[in-house]
């Protein structure tokens, strides 16, 4: 059973979610807030393994509750799905440092939102939602003034081909298929780059990527 959080200040919009996803029998809302700090105390004492976290709330935004869960260690296997709108923009690169494993739009298809959830859950961020890759491409240009390569180095060669390519948005088996590597291999390929640089999941491997000037924006 993959437990979720509701973060939003409007009260139907959680309603409506809440419905969405208790319609699916392995989804469960374990409870819901509409302040920042209301929904940090709600997280850590349900430590649910998604949160759908609205960016604009009061006493404490999604922003500040974001980085705050991503700072817990107690909550390291919970992930913050940001509920967005393209308005929000300018917020996604804020989001991608205080933590956030992906995005969704308030309009998006129900079959989206609830795919979103089970992706997020297993630990792999959503890249595939054209909205992700959107927003990702807009705003890594300015997540930092210039490259960062000292991190790379505790990869090895075969791991930076890894970390660019997950930059570029290709999935484990694509990545498998470009290097001529088994599913499997690549998989592990990609784990043991998480593991090195203390990503949380691929967004923030992507985010690297940006960082690092393996990929810059403007990829398709």
């Amino acid at each position: 059973m993959i437990s979720v959080y509701l973060a939003d200040d409007q009260a139907l919009v959680r309603g409506g979610f809440r419905a969405l996803l208790e319609s699916e029998a392995d989804l469960s809302v374990v409870g819901e807030a509409g302040t920042g700090r209301a929904v940090l105390d709600g997280v850590r004492a349900t430590r649910p393994d998604v949160v759908l976290m609205d960016i604009r709330m009061p006493d404490g935004d999604g922003l500040w509750a974001t980085a705050a869960i991503s700072a817990d260690p107690t909550l390291a296997h919970t992930h913050v799905v940001m509920v967005t709108t393209f308005e929000l923009d300018d917020y996604v690169a804020e989001a991608i440092r205080a933590g956030a494993s992906g995005f969704l739009v308030k309009d998006t298809e129900p079959v989206e939102l609830i795919r979103a959830v089970r992706v997020a859950a297993a630990g792999d961020a959503l890249l595939s939602p054209g909205v992700t890759r959107r927003l990702l491409a807009r705003m890594a240009a300015g997540l930092k003034d210039a490259p960062d390569v000292e991190q790379l180095s505790v990869l090895t060669e075969r791991e930076r081909e890894v970390l660019t390519l997950v930059g570029r948005g290709l999935s484990n088996d694509e990545i498998a298929e470009a290097l001529v590597l088994s599913p499997l291999t690549a998989k592990t390929h990609v784990s043991r780059v998480m593991g090195k640089l203390g990503a949380r999941d691929r967004v923030h491997l992507v985010v690297t990527a940006y960082e690092t000037g393996l990929v810059r924006a403007g990829w398709n």
